[in-house]
């Protein structure tokens, strides 16, 4: 069995800084632009300016330490039972692989949903990978980043002998995340100020309110 160590690596793929969509009205997610990516301590930097994408002559080709045109990436959620939630995975593999430019990616959930990742690593494999990486659409490690995840993938390789696959960190501290949360506030806030609409993750649920206001009204 693959050990731990193997399995982890450094988060080398390039990726320049996004500043976010500051009109909550047109976003329901931040949009990813490309300005300047300001650095930060070296523990936290998750991105190497080593690798990078080539497109020449209008295609894709594979540089050193890059995701290249024979490379299939699984983005892999825990999946749930609402179905609504699992619908946005797919929205986010559609941003992604739109953005980055790669070939060939799939969604996939650990449980309770399809497609699995042994279905995503079949798929892969079928469009023409012949490595597999999968992408934890995880905020820490933890268990399923441990054991679960590298479980179901070695499953799933047994079935395609001669593809070779990875298993990437988390997301972990990404000082982009911090864009992120930032937008999520400002957005959340907006919409409680009747400013802007339900974004995506509570879309139909009226969970983003404001709680206790009328406590406050009465006393």
């Amino acid at each position: 069995m693959m050990s731990i160590e193997s399995l982890f690596i450094p988060q080398t793929l390039p990726l320049k800084s996004s500043s976010v969509d500051r009109t909550a009205r047109k976003s329901t997610w931040a949009s990813l632009k490309s300005p300047k990516f300001q650095r930060g301590p070296s523990r936290i930097r998750s991105f190497s300016a080593k690798s990078s994408l080539g497109f020449e002559n209008g295609g894709f080709k594979q540089v050193p330490n890059g995701v290249g045109e024979k490379d299939g990436v699984i983005i892999v959620d825990h999946g749930s039972r609402r179905k609504e939630s699992n619908l946005m995975l797919n929205e986010f593999v559609a941003m992604f692989r739109e953005k980055s430019g790669y070939p060939i990616v799939e969604p996939a959930h650990m449980e309770l949903a399809e497609p699995s990742i042994k279905d995503a690593f079949g798929l892969c494999v079928q469009r023409g990978a012949n490595r597999v990486i999968v992408s934890p659409f995880f905020l820490f490690p933890g268990r399923h980043w441990y054991q679960d995840i590298p479980l179901l993938t070695a499953d799933a390789a047994k079935d395609h002998p001669g593809v070779s696959y990875i298993i990437t960190a988390p997301l972990g501290l990404h000082e982009l995340l911090v864009d992120v949360m930032n937008d999520r506030i400002k957005h959340c806030l907006s919409h409680v100020a009747g400013d802007a609409d339900e974004c995506a993750a509570c879309a139909g649920t009226s969970k983003c309110k404001l709680y206790g206001l009328v406590d406050v009204i009465k006393t």
